[in-house]
Protein backbone atom coordinates (compact mmCIF):
# COMPACT_ATOMS: atom_id res chain seq x y z
CA UNK A 1 0.00 0.00 0.00
CA UNK A 2 1.31 3.96 -0.44
CA UNK A 3 2.36 5.28 2.81
CA UNK A 4 0.42 8.82 2.73
CA UNK A 5 1.90 10.72 5.88
CA UNK A 6 -1.25 12.06 7.17
CA UNK A 7 -1.46 16.39 6.77
CA UNK A 8 -0.65 16.25 10.44
CA UNK A 9 2.81 15.16 10.41
CA UNK A 10 3.67 16.96 7.68
CA UNK A 11 2.72 20.10 8.70
CA UNK A 12 4.17 19.59 12.12
CA UNK A 13 7.39 18.11 11.43
CA UNK A 14 8.08 21.11 8.72
CA UNK A 15 7.87 23.12 11.50
CA UNK A 16 10.78 21.55 12.85
CA UNK A 17 13.22 19.91 10.01
CA UNK A 18 16.23 21.01 9.77
CA UNK A 19 17.69 22.15 6.34
CA UNK A 20 17.83 19.14 4.17
CA UNK A 21 16.11 17.27 6.37
CA UNK A 22 14.50 14.00 4.10
CA UNK A 23 13.22 11.51 6.45
CA UNK A 24 9.14 12.79 5.21
CA UNK A 25 10.75 11.76 1.33
CA UNK A 26 12.03 8.33 2.53
CA UNK A 27 8.96 7.27 4.51
CA UNK A 28 6.88 5.43 2.10
CA UNK A 29 10.37 3.38 1.42
CA UNK A 30 11.01 2.94 5.14
CA UNK A 31 7.93 1.99 6.26
CA UNK A 32 7.29 -0.26 3.03
CA UNK A 33 11.14 -2.13 4.12
CA UNK A 34 10.11 -2.30 8.21
CA UNK A 35 6.39 -4.45 7.51
CA UNK A 36 8.50 -6.56 4.86
CA UNK A 37 11.22 -8.06 6.96
CA UNK A 38 8.60 -8.07 9.86
CA UNK A 39 6.07 -10.07 7.46
CA UNK A 40 3.24 -7.92 8.89
CA UNK A 41 -0.08 -7.14 7.03
CA UNK A 42 -1.05 -3.14 7.00
CA UNK A 43 -4.81 -2.56 8.23
CA UNK A 44 -4.21 1.09 7.14
CA UNK A 45 -2.43 4.67 8.17
CA UNK A 46 -3.74 6.39 11.88
CA UNK A 47 -5.40 9.12 10.71
CA UNK A 48 -5.04 12.13 11.73
CA UNK A 49 -2.07 10.42 13.81
CA UNK A 50 0.70 12.13 15.70
CA UNK A 51 2.69 14.71 15.21
CA UNK A 52 6.28 13.45 15.03
CA UNK A 53 5.78 9.94 13.72
CA UNK A 54 4.14 7.81 11.32
CA UNK A 55 1.90 4.86 12.97
CA UNK A 56 0.60 2.06 10.89
CA UNK A 57 -1.87 -0.61 12.38
CA UNK A 58 -1.17 -4.17 11.26
CA UNK A 59 -1.08 -7.51 12.18
CA UNK A 60 1.85 -10.15 12.90
CA UNK A 61 1.98 -12.76 10.63
CA UNK A 62 0.46 -15.02 13.55
CA UNK A 63 -2.42 -12.48 13.10
CA UNK A 64 -2.01 -10.48 15.96
CA UNK A 65 -3.05 -6.93 16.10
CA UNK A 66 -0.18 -4.11 16.66
CA UNK A 67 1.24 -0.61 16.02
CA UNK A 68 4.49 0.31 13.81
CA UNK A 69 5.73 3.26 14.66
CA UNK A 70 7.98 5.47 12.25
CA UNK A 71 10.04 8.43 13.66
CA UNK A 72 12.76 10.52 12.33
CA UNK A 73 15.94 10.62 14.60
CA UNK A 74 14.96 14.05 16.02
CA UNK A 75 11.80 12.35 17.93
CA UNK A 76 14.36 10.16 19.56
CA UNK A 77 12.32 7.13 19.19
CA UNK A 78 15.74 5.00 20.65
CA UNK A 79 14.86 6.58 23.32
CA UNK A 80 11.31 5.77 23.69
CA UNK A 81 12.65 2.37 22.92
CA UNK A 82 14.27 2.06 25.76
CA UNK A 83 11.67 3.74 28.20
CA UNK A 84 9.49 1.33 27.09
CA UNK A 85 11.78 -1.86 27.70
CA UNK A 86 12.19 -1.00 31.16
CA UNK A 87 8.83 0.22 31.71
CA UNK A 88 7.68 -3.63 30.65
CA UNK A 89 4.06 -2.57 30.23
CA UNK A 90 3.78 -0.96 33.60
CA UNK A 91 0.94 1.90 32.59
CA UNK A 92 2.46 1.85 29.41
CA UNK A 93 2.38 0.31 25.77
CA UNK A 94 4.58 -2.59 25.16
CA UNK A 95 7.48 -2.86 22.85
CA UNK A 96 6.81 -6.11 20.74
CA UNK A 97 10.11 -6.02 18.67
CA UNK A 98 11.98 -9.18 19.04
CA UNK A 99 15.25 -8.82 20.60
CA UNK A 100 14.99 -5.22 21.02
CA UNK A 101 14.36 -4.59 24.89
CA UNK A 102 17.69 -3.94 26.43
CA UNK A 103 17.81 -0.61 27.97
CA UNK A 104 20.79 1.40 27.94
CA UNK A 105 21.69 0.70 24.61
CA UNK A 106 21.79 3.75 23.02
CA UNK A 107 21.09 5.37 20.37
CA UNK A 108 21.89 1.70 18.46
CA UNK A 109 19.62 -0.39 19.67
CA UNK A 110 17.00 0.38 17.04
CA UNK A 111 19.37 -1.36 14.83
CA UNK A 112 19.38 -5.28 16.46
CA UNK A 113 17.55 -7.87 15.69
CA UNK A 114 17.36 -6.37 11.89
CA UNK A 115 15.15 -3.44 12.77
CA UNK A 116 15.64 -0.50 11.31
CA UNK A 117 16.88 3.17 13.80
CA UNK A 118 13.08 4.70 14.43
CA UNK A 119 10.91 1.77 14.07
CA UNK A 120 9.14 0.67 16.50
CA UNK A 121 5.99 -2.26 16.46
CA UNK A 122 4.29 -1.97 19.88
CA UNK A 123 0.98 -3.45 21.11
CA UNK A 124 -2.56 -2.25 19.51
CA UNK A 125 -4.42 0.06 21.82
CA UNK A 126 -7.40 1.53 21.31
CA UNK A 127 -6.06 4.34 18.61
CA UNK A 128 -9.27 6.30 18.50
CA UNK A 129 -10.54 6.13 22.36
CA UNK A 130 -8.25 8.27 25.05
CA UNK A 131 -8.64 9.66 28.65
CA UNK A 132 -9.64 12.79 26.49
CA UNK A 133 -13.05 11.04 25.44
CA UNK A 134 -13.86 10.96 29.43
CA UNK A 135 -15.70 13.97 31.38
CA UNK A 136 -12.77 16.02 32.30
CA UNK A 137 -13.18 15.15 36.31
CA UNK A 138 -12.59 11.61 35.54
CA UNK A 139 -10.10 12.10 32.75
CA UNK A 140 -7.67 13.90 34.90
CA UNK A 141 -7.97 11.27 37.75
CA UNK A 142 -7.25 8.41 34.87
CA UNK A 143 -4.68 10.21 33.39
CA UNK A 144 -2.92 10.75 36.76
CA UNK A 145 -3.39 6.98 37.92
CA UNK A 146 -1.48 6.10 34.65
CA UNK A 147 1.18 8.60 35.03
CA UNK A 148 1.90 7.30 38.98
CA UNK A 149 3.11 3.91 37.41
CA UNK A 150 5.72 5.38 34.94
CA UNK A 151 7.49 7.12 37.98
CA UNK A 152 9.95 4.51 38.12
CA UNK A 153 13.72 4.49 38.88
CA UNK A 154 15.75 4.70 35.63
CA UNK A 155 18.07 2.07 34.85
CA UNK A 156 21.46 2.55 36.76
CA UNK A 157 23.54 3.21 33.27
CA UNK A 158 20.77 5.09 31.01
CA UNK A 159 20.38 7.01 27.45
CA UNK A 160 17.48 9.40 28.65
CA UNK A 161 18.16 13.21 28.75
CA UNK A 162 17.60 15.30 32.14
CA UNK A 163 15.22 17.66 32.98
CA UNK A 164 18.01 19.93 33.50
CA UNK A 165 19.54 19.21 29.90
CA UNK A 166 16.09 19.37 28.08
CA UNK A 167 14.99 22.64 29.36
CA UNK A 168 18.66 24.16 29.46
CA UNK A 169 17.87 23.55 25.72
CA UNK A 170 14.79 25.66 25.50
CA UNK A 171 15.81 27.96 28.27
CA UNK A 172 18.49 29.20 24.89
CA UNK A 173 15.41 28.90 22.89
CA UNK A 174 13.45 31.36 24.89
CA UNK A 175 15.77 33.73 25.88
CA UNK A 176 16.02 34.21 21.75
CA UNK A 177 12.62 34.67 21.59
CA UNK A 178 12.21 36.90 24.33
CA UNK A 179 15.02 39.00 23.15
CA UNK A 180 12.80 39.72 19.79
CA UNK A 181 9.51 40.03 21.24
CA UNK A 182 9.16 42.21 24.23
CA UNK A 183 6.03 41.51 24.92
CA UNK A 184 6.72 38.15 26.15
CA UNK A 185 10.08 39.17 28.29
CA UNK A 186 8.42 39.54 31.55
CA UNK A 187 6.68 35.87 31.14
CA UNK A 188 10.19 34.56 30.15
CA UNK A 189 11.80 36.29 32.60
CA UNK A 190 9.67 34.74 35.52
CA UNK A 191 9.41 30.91 33.62
CA UNK A 192 13.73 31.03 33.73
CA UNK A 193 13.47 32.38 37.40
CA UNK A 194 11.48 29.63 38.44
CA UNK A 195 13.56 27.17 36.47
CA UNK A 196 16.27 28.02 38.15
CA UNK A 197 14.94 27.82 41.47
CA UNK A 198 13.60 24.14 40.82
CA UNK A 199 16.73 22.83 39.72
CA UNK A 200 19.14 24.11 42.52
CA UNK A 201 17.48 21.27 44.76
CA UNK A 202 15.16 18.65 42.81
CA UNK A 203 13.48 16.14 45.13
CA UNK A 204 14.06 12.85 43.53
CA UNK A 205 15.39 11.54 40.38
CA UNK A 206 12.71 9.43 38.01
CA UNK A 207 12.40 7.98 35.13
CA UNK A 208 9.51 10.16 33.27
CA UNK A 209 7.04 10.26 30.11
CA UNK A 210 8.64 13.83 29.07
CA UNK A 211 5.14 14.80 26.96
CA UNK A 212 2.47 13.36 29.32
CA UNK A 213 -1.55 14.62 28.17
CA UNK A 214 -4.36 13.29 28.50
CA UNK A 215 -4.46 12.55 24.41
CA UNK A 216 -1.43 10.45 25.63
CA UNK A 217 -3.46 7.92 27.43
CA UNK A 218 -5.22 5.03 25.38
CA UNK A 219 -7.96 2.06 25.84
CA UNK A 220 -6.43 -0.93 26.13
CA UNK A 221 -7.33 -4.49 26.17
CA UNK A 222 -4.65 -5.31 28.81
CA UNK A 223 -5.56 -2.71 31.58
CA UNK A 224 -8.24 -0.02 30.98
CA UNK A 225 -5.75 2.73 29.89
CA UNK A 226 -2.26 2.62 29.33
CA UNK A 227 0.14 5.39 27.74
CA UNK A 228 1.87 5.87 24.90
CA UNK A 229 3.72 8.31 22.78
CA UNK A 230 6.68 9.05 25.60
CA UNK A 231 9.63 11.47 25.06
CA UNK A 232 11.53 10.06 28.26
CA UNK A 233 13.28 12.46 30.74
CA UNK A 234 15.24 11.47 33.97
CA UNK A 235 13.95 14.21 36.59
CA UNK A 236 11.52 15.06 39.59
CA UNK A 237 7.68 13.92 38.97
CA UNK A 238 6.13 17.60 39.20
CA UNK A 239 7.87 18.31 36.04
CA UNK A 240 5.73 15.47 34.15
CA UNK A 241 3.13 16.53 35.69
CA UNK A 242 3.05 20.00 34.41
CA UNK A 243 2.12 19.30 31.18
CA UNK A 244 -1.19 17.40 32.28
CA UNK A 245 -2.09 20.94 34.40
CA UNK A 246 -2.78 22.46 31.02
CA UNK A 247 -4.90 19.77 29.17
CA UNK A 248 -7.83 21.37 27.58
CA UNK A 249 -6.34 24.71 27.56
CA UNK A 250 -8.51 25.39 25.06
CA UNK A 251 -11.65 25.15 27.25
CA UNK A 252 -9.67 26.57 30.66
CA UNK A 253 -9.07 30.29 28.65
CA UNK A 254 -12.67 30.17 27.60
CA UNK A 255 -14.55 29.97 31.09
CA UNK A 256 -15.01 33.41 33.36
CA UNK A 257 -13.22 31.36 36.22
CA UNK A 258 -10.28 29.70 34.11
CA UNK A 259 -7.59 30.95 36.50
CA UNK A 260 -9.17 29.39 39.95
CA UNK A 261 -10.09 26.65 37.85
CA UNK A 262 -6.46 26.45 37.27
CA UNK A 263 -5.52 26.95 40.54
CA UNK A 264 -7.82 24.40 41.84
CA UNK A 265 -6.45 21.60 39.51
CA UNK A 266 -2.96 21.96 40.62
CA UNK A 267 -3.73 22.04 44.15
CA UNK A 268 -5.74 18.27 43.52
CA UNK A 269 -3.39 16.95 41.20
CA UNK A 270 -0.47 18.47 43.62
CA UNK A 271 -2.25 16.13 46.94
CA UNK A 272 -3.58 13.38 44.72
CA UNK A 273 0.09 12.38 43.78
CA UNK A 274 1.82 13.79 46.50
CA UNK A 275 3.69 16.21 44.47
CA UNK A 276 4.98 19.48 46.10
CA UNK A 277 2.09 22.28 45.30
CA UNK A 278 4.51 25.10 44.13
CA UNK A 279 7.09 23.15 42.67
CA UNK A 280 4.50 21.85 40.05
CA UNK A 281 3.32 25.47 39.59
CA UNK A 282 6.68 27.07 38.45
CA UNK A 283 7.22 23.77 36.39
CA UNK A 284 3.68 24.50 35.10
CA UNK A 285 4.25 28.39 34.10
CA UNK A 286 8.29 26.92 32.41
CA UNK A 287 6.54 24.24 30.26
CA UNK A 288 3.56 26.74 29.64
CA UNK A 289 6.03 29.62 28.42
CA UNK A 290 8.38 27.47 26.66
CA UNK A 291 5.41 26.16 24.43
CA UNK A 292 3.91 29.58 24.33
CA UNK A 293 7.20 31.14 22.45
CA UNK A 294 7.74 28.28 20.48
CA UNK A 295 4.14 28.13 19.34
CA UNK A 296 5.19 31.69 18.29
CA UNK A 297 8.20 30.87 16.59
CA UNK A 298 6.91 29.02 14.07
CA UNK A 299 4.02 31.22 13.36
CA UNK A 300 1.39 29.50 15.62
CA UNK A 301 -0.03 32.19 16.69
CA UNK A 302 -3.44 31.51 18.24
CA UNK A 303 -1.70 28.63 20.06
CA UNK A 304 0.59 30.78 21.48
CA UNK A 305 -1.45 33.78 22.57
CA UNK A 306 -3.59 30.89 24.42
CA UNK A 307 -0.54 29.25 26.11
CA UNK A 308 0.74 32.42 27.09
CA UNK A 309 -2.35 34.14 28.68
CA UNK A 310 -2.49 30.43 30.58
CA UNK A 311 0.75 31.26 32.04
CA UNK A 312 0.05 34.74 33.13
CA UNK A 313 -2.25 33.00 35.61
CA UNK A 314 0.25 30.87 36.99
Amino acid sequence: MAFEPPRRLVRALGETAPDGDDWLAKLPEVAERAVARRELAVERVQVPGGRSSLVVLVRTAEGVPAVLKLAPRRARPESERAALAHWGGRGAVQLRDVGAGAVGAGAGAGAAEGTDEGVLLLERLHPDVSVRSLPEAKALLEAAGTLRRLWVEPPASHPFETVAERTGRQAEAMRAGAAADAEIAPLVDAALAARAELLAEPPERRLLHGTFRQSKVLAGDRMPWLAVGPDPVVGESAFDLARLVRDRVEDLIAQPSGASTTRRRIKRLAESLEVDQERLRGWTLFRAVESGVRARRVGREQDAELLLEFAGWL
